[in-house]
């Protein structure tokens, strides 16, 4: 887990530094805040773009496959702060293993989830 965290704290380390130092040799002269503001800005919209258009395309399919990606994104966050909070404040041990099994939970209720809607579908279609 605590791999996890510092590979991702790295990669937006090496996209801040690389705006930092475009910033420096633009002389925008910018302060962290601002710093701030241009990288997630960036990242973010970047980040929708692509998501944009993955549910677009998605939508066409299955609103329930839209519902899932945006609860899998709200899960992995909720696990992600769970573990640093058990982190912060010595509750437990972050750990990668344990956000997995949170993962694999939530698939698990999903997959029962689906077959409960398939089972209700041809019920009713009959």
């Amino acid at each position: 887990m605590r791999e996890v965290v510092l590979i991702l704290a790295e990669i937006i380390n090496i996209f801040h530094e690389l705006i930092w130092g475009l910033s420096n040799r633009l002389e925008l002269d910018l302060t962290d805040k601002e710093l701030h503001f241009w990288v997630i800005g960036i990242l973010g919209i970047i980040g929708l773009f692509f998501v944009d258009l993955a549910f677009h395309a998605i939508s066409k399919w299955s609103i329930t496959a839209i519902s899932f990606l945006f609860t899998f994104a709200m899960v992995l966050v909720f696990v992600f702060a769970v573990e640093i909070q058990q982190r912060i404040t010595g509750a437990g041990n972050m750990e990668f293993a344990d956000a997995a099994y949170s993962i694999f939970g939530f698939f698990a209720f999903c997959i029962i989830y689906v077959l409960f809607k398939v089972i209700f579908y041809f019920v009713r279609r009959s």
